[in-house]
């Protein structure tokens, strides 16, 4: 039993969660639609502070079906971070469009400064983005007023890949309400989870009907099954809208749980030459932003610590504690590295310096305990 597996962030259910499954179970709404999947999107929609939500399958899903919403195609140009997850980029690529990349500034968020030189380069090529993709990585709202400012007056609109920041908010504002439409995520290692799923949340109505419509095959509204788009297998099922809902309720206090573990490893590297808490400032009540504290970060500069971020891995590894090293940058990816890329060096930097450590809220006192002793006894044979 001391030696069982750490995760990064595991899913934290309750009896709460299991009391939500009962529910929809017994209601007899096993189809994929039905009352618990309603309840979910107008709960969602009013905690994020939009006028519309759509429970999908997946975040990836919610964003292929955005950016075929805002008519992206074919021939088309989408700028988006580099250091995120493959998923972003993916969806991008099921449109037939084409990613353009920009890397990150210090905060590992899109750099504006290099969002604004790749709209002016490509304008110099003839040719123009309609859509940005801005990601929030780790739980950390990107800096979304420059980043519109620069896509309005270039014509183009924003679509904010949200996935991992739900509960997290910049300036007042929700994460997930930033942008013309952002897509959320309920995958099992985010900050709530549907098991699978995601969602697309706009105070467009077209588009969320348009969503809608294609996230169901693309049904006609008529008696017999008529189709004159492709549509796809993409809505959320009310059984797990039901899960959706148990943990949206309880969303608050898990990112509180979280940001205990923030400050736990805060002070736990405080005196540690060469590492810093990736992402700080951050989370402070008042400030401009508020992270949820999805996954806790640090930074290590291995000339002046004498150790590097794998060599730390390593040893939490061997000790049954999952770490991992931050998002491999999209323009580094050998199936993307084809596509045009307007870099810095930032978030390569970053990607060799960071390591996530175990973040989630269903962590025990006992469990963050094992990962303090750890990585001290490592520390302390670095000497």
């Amino acid at each position: 039993m001391g030696n069982e597996r750490i995760y990064l962030s595991s899913p934290d259910v309750t009896p709460l969660e299991e009391d939500a499954l009962v529910r929809a179970i017994r209601s007899g709404w096993i189809a994929p639609l039905g009352p618990e999947v309603d309840a979910f999107e107008a709960e969602l929609a009013e905690y994020c502070g939009r006028e519309h939500a759509v429970v999908l399958s997946s975040g990836t899903a919610a964003l292929h079906l955005g950016l075929l919403a805002l008519k992206i195609g074919p021939g088309d140009l989408v700028l988006t971070s580099s250091m995120t997850f493959a998923a972003t980029a993916n969806a991008i690529i099921y449109t037939g469009a084409e990613p353009v990349f920009v890397d990150c500034d210090s905060s590992g968020n899109m750099d504006p400064d290099l969002l604004e030189e790749a709209f002016t380069e490509l304008a110099g090529r003839g040719r123009a983005a309609k859509v940005v993709v801005p990601v929030d990585l780790l739980g950390k709202v990107a800096d979304h007023e420059r980043i519109s400012e620069i896509a309005t007056k270039h014509g183009a609109v924003v679509l904010s890949d949200a996935a991992e920041s739900l509960g997290a908010t910049r300036n007042g504002k929700a994460s997930a309400a930033c942008g013309f439409a952002a897509a959320v995520s309920f995958n099992g290692n985010k900050i709530m989870t549907t098991s699978g799923g995601g969602a697309l949340l706009t105070d467009n109505a077209d588009v969320a009907h348009q969503v809608r419509y294609l996230a169901t095959q693309a049904r006609q509204p008529v008696v017999h099954y008529e189709h004159t788009d492709i549509g796809y297998n993409y809505r959320l099922s009310n059984i797990l809208a039901a899960l959706g809902r148990a943990q949206l309720s309880r969303l608050d206090e898990m990112i509180d749980r979280r940001r205990q573990h923030r400050a736990f490893y805060r002070d736990l590297f405080s005196s540690v030459p060469g590492v810093s808490m990736f992402g700080e400032p951050s989370g402070v009540d008042g400030g401009d932003t508020v992270d949820n504290f999805w996954l806790s970060s640090i930074l290590i500069d291995e000339s002046a610590a004498g150790f590097s971020a794998e060599d730390l891995r390593v040893a939490l590894a061997n000790n049954n504690i999952e770490a991992r090293p931050l998002w491999k940058p999209m323009h580094l990816q050998p199936v993307f590295e084809k596509y045009l890329s307007f870099t810095s060096g930032t978030g390569q930097a970053l990607f060799e310096r960071g390591l996530s450590l175990p973040s989630g809220s269903v962590l025990t006192d006992e469990e963050m305990d094992r990962v303090s002793a750890t990585i001290k006894q490592f520390i302390g044979g670095q000497s």
